[in-house]
């Protein structure tokens, strides 16, 4: 009996199994068992022929296979053909597929259409063609939500970005996370070489009605996300559309908390500025407990501690400064300790009931009242290198 099984391409072993290749299943060799069998569990095929030659450029294979009667509509492992053709940048397939009545809008099993598939500047052509035949610029993503606005903030996709705005994509948006395209962009700034594409990215979205206050993930908004990267610029830009300096994240930190607890991860940045813009624009100093993480970069620790009117007693935060930091800034790290639990200079109670006057508009308000160069720069923070 075992041997006409063989014969007719079965193998016995408690249960019969096809040896042969079946329409969407393909059957595996196992090792343990004779050549010529095979195993005893079919694997569902995860690709098409059409699949695999729109995503590796082939356009005239794709246009065989069409013709031949592929449906470029089918999802072949939860895809179709259109999804690997844009994520492959191959705008003659995209035209190609389009133009034989591949829906632009297709999802696959994980939710995703064509044009959230388009995250690189050479996907822009085919991003274009799936506008053209129809796709919808603002359809999000079945299970995340994010629409291909987020796609292309996240990725700091100018082009792609101006080229959505402009057919209508929503900018205030928001996927399964509460995210908006814009608070997406400022959460991905992370890298000091990718600035400039970034802050145009959110310049666009600011322009068309993108809302620098509205908060994402657990309270974490635009200005936290910037803060928490270091972006000067975008920063201020937030600021200039209205964020506010001393909204709180779900953890209870503030935008200058983010600020310092990045003071060690962007040594080669201007954190001090950040951090005296943030003041500036009326940010609350932080507890005490926060000084630790900025305790070895001496300019923003000392922009820090002329925000307050005295300096509470204590040396919590020494442990926090690197031996040859306070090597070489040992007089500021001196003056920080000799004053501690004793009065400030009268000079500088004057400079805090200045900013308090002014609160959030000491940045402009300051500069307005026409001192002395070096009085204004006191007034605003301006690093001296060592504490009166």
């Amino acid at each position: 009996m075992e041997g006409e099984y063989l014969k007719r391409g079965f193998f016995q072993k408690g249960r019969l199994t096809w040896g042969k290749l079946h329409t969407g299943y393909q059957t595996t060799r196992r090792r343990d068992l004779p050549t010529g069998l095979f195993s005893l569990i079919p694997k569902k095929s995860h690709t098409s022929p059409l699949r695999i030659t729109a995503g590796r450029g082939y356009s005239e294979c794709v246009r065989h296979l069409i013709c031949r009667g592929a449906n470029p509509n089918t999802l072949a492992g939860g895809r179709g053909a259109l999804h690997d053709s844009c994520e492959g940048r191959h705008t003659e397939c995209t035209q190609l597929l389009l133009s034989r009545g591949a829906d632009p809008n297709l999802q696959s099993e994980d939710g995703q259409a064509p044009l959230h598939l388009c995250t690189t500047k050479e996907t822009l052509e085919c991003a274009k063609l799936l506008l053209g035949y129809g796709a919808l610029v603002s359809l999000p993503c079945h299970y995340t939500r994010a629409t291909p606005l987020h796609v292309a903030s996240v990725r700091g996709l100018e082009e792609h970005v101006a080229l959505y705005l402009s057919l209508g994509a929503d900018p205030c948006a928001r996927n399964r996370e509460g995210e908006t395209p814009l608070n997406a962009a400022c959460a991905a700034c992370d890298s000091p070489h990718q600035y400039a594409r970034y802050l145009r990215v959110a310049e666009m979205l600011l322009k068309a009605g993108g809302d620098a206050r509205m908060p994402g993930k657990k309270g974490h908004g635009p200005l936290h996300n910037a803060s928490s990267n270091c972006h000067l610029k975008l920063v201020q830009m937030l600021l200039d559309h209205g964020a506010s300096v001393n909204v709180t994240n779900s953890a209870g930190y503030t935008p200058l908390d983010c600020a310092l607890q990045v003071c060690t991860d962007y040594p080669d940045e201007d954190l001090h500025h950040l951090v005296q813009t943030l003041l500036n624009h009326g940010a609350a100093p932080p507890n005490v407990k926060m000084w630790r993480c900025c305790a070895a970069s001496p300019l923003a620790f000392e922009i820090l501690l002329n925000s307050y009117d005295r300096i509470p007693a204590g040396d919590f935060w020494v442990e926090a400064v690197p031996p040859e930091v306070r090597e070489e800034h040992l007089a500021f790290y001196e003056s920080v300790q000799q004053v501690a639990n004793q009065p400030r200079r009268l000079q500088h109670l004057a400079r805090c009931a200045v900013r308090k006057l002014y609160n959030g508009q000491c940045h402009r308000a300051i500069p307005d009242l026409g001192l002395p160069a070096t009085l204004t720069a006191y007034l605003l923070l301006f690093p001296e290198g060592i504490i009166h």
